[in-house]
């Protein structure tokens, strides 16, 4: 995607296809080793009361075995299997040895693990699906993947995803913030599912998912009780600047918890819908004169756009123009930022783009599914792909506003190069 390509002009394939295989590839090592411990505790437990003369259990845990490759759909992914030791083992023995069936001990190539991680995550994780997947993964009949294995799994995200929401923020810091409320078709309560994100950039331009919320998507309730809790855990530092849809309860929320931080609305969102209230003969013009101001070099290039919209539609349109004008100084903020940013700061596109293949997996879903399994299936999909995300172009700049070096069209009106360490 190159910078004067608009996201809302892509084809849905350009921006989810790398995102899913790198989501899959990331998610599916970690699931299939918390699948396969629970395999093994299972087996252990299951001969808990076999012991010896002492009364020590004789079926025990013992290391791992040598980590090995296995060549699935979504690429090589190593395990490392627990190995199970059998105390004093006889010939007779031969049903208290473990046998992984999830990874036999020959196997070297998976099937269809694409198929594993959204039923994994999206299904609802239950276990008449999860024997489904994993027989379409394997290829055979996963006896070894039972009801109790599927609750140690979901156990273990829960557990994750609750220790992450209630971690300390003290000492965090971020320069910009991304805000969004994703909607899922898992249903929460009989509704579907909003889940409120937001994601931050830090001083040396990485960005960090820093709060996954369920909530109401334009309820400023919601957005104030999730920033609320991030300043009781410590984040002091209020962002410079936050992007986000002109829809959301969040720029109420902002306005009072963070009153100093400037707003910049997402422009995709805005274009489509200025889009909506013009007939389909008009939407090439209107792009073309739209794109004209949010990819103008300086503000004042952009403001004579900005005139140009207005003079060509106010008399037969009044409505498109008014939800431009509207917002006309947050669609124009991010010019007194560093230009290396604008790209980064004029959408919402770093929460889109991530949760646009879950989005499209989530179709799949029938029926309810509980609000910690859906915000731990959430966490651990965005951590996944928190692991790919590139560092912001130009993030040397940020040291600068941080110090103080105020920009104007793009460019800093004061010291150039001002960095903070990486």
């Amino acid at each position: 995607m190159t910078e004067s390509t608009p996201v809302h002009q892509l084809h849905p394939a350009t921006i989810t296809q790398d995102a899913l295989t790198n989501l899959i590839r990331g998610a599916a090592q970690a699931i299939l080793a918390e699948a396969i411990s629970a395999e093994a505790q299972e087996h252990i437990d299951r001969f808990r009361t076999v012991v010896d003369e002492k009364g020590n259990r004789r079926v025990v845990l013992n290391g791992y075995l040598p980590e090995r490759e296995i060549h699935t759909g979504a690429g090589v992914l190593p395990i490392r299997q627990p190995r199970v030791r059998v105390k004093d083992a006889g010939p007779d023995d031969g049903e208290l040895k473990f046998q992984s069936k999830l990874v036999p001990r020959y196997l070297r190539k998976a099937k269809n693990i694409e198929d594993l991680i959204p039923w994994l995550y999206l299904r609802g994780i239950s276990t008449n699906d999860m024997t489904d997947v994993l027989a379409g993964l394997l290829g055979v009949d996963p006896v070894g993947f039972s009801a109790s294995s599927v609750v140690r799994c979901k156990k273990v995200w829960e557990d994750e995803f609750s220790a992450w929401e209630k971690r300390s923020l003290k000492g965090k810091r971020y320069v910009y913030v991304w805000a969004d409320g994703v909607y899922f078709n898992v249903r929460l309560t009989g509704e579907r599912a909003c889940i409120l994100v937001l994601i931050g950039a830090t001083p040396d331009g990485r960005k960090e998912v820093i709060a996954i919320h369920d909530g109401t998507r334009e309820s400023e309730q919601s957005w104030t009780e999730m920033l609320v809790d991030l300043k009781a855990r410590g984040l002091d530092e209020a962002p410079m600047l936050a992007i986000g849809d002109g829809a959301l309860g969040f720029w109420k929320a902002v306005s009072k918890i963070w009153p100093a931080t400037r707003h910049q609305r997402c422009w995709t969102h805005k274009m489509a819908n200025i889009l909506n209230k013009l007939p389909k003969s008009a939407h090439a013009t209107a792009k073309s004169l739209l794109q004209a101001i949010w990819m103008a070099e300086t503000e004042e290039l952009a403001l004579k756009a900005f005139d140009a919209f207005i003079a060509t539609y106010s008399a037969k349109y009044p409505k498109a123009v008014e939800c431009l004008v509207k917002d006309k100084e947050e669609m124009l903020a991010f010019f007194d930022f560093p230009a290396e940013h604008w790209r980064h700061l004029r959408t919402s596109n770093p929460i889109e783009s991530t949760f646009a293949t879950v989005r499209q997996r989530t179709s799949r879903t029938k029926g309810s599914g509980s609000r910690m399994a859906t915000l731990s299936m959430v966490f651990k999909l965005t951590m996944c792909a928190q692991a790919k995300w590139r560092r912001l172009n130009g993030h040397e700049q940020l040291g600068a506003l941080i110090l103080g070096v105020q920009f104007k069209d793009g460019l800093a009106q004061g010291p150039k190069e001002i960095s903070v360490p990486a």
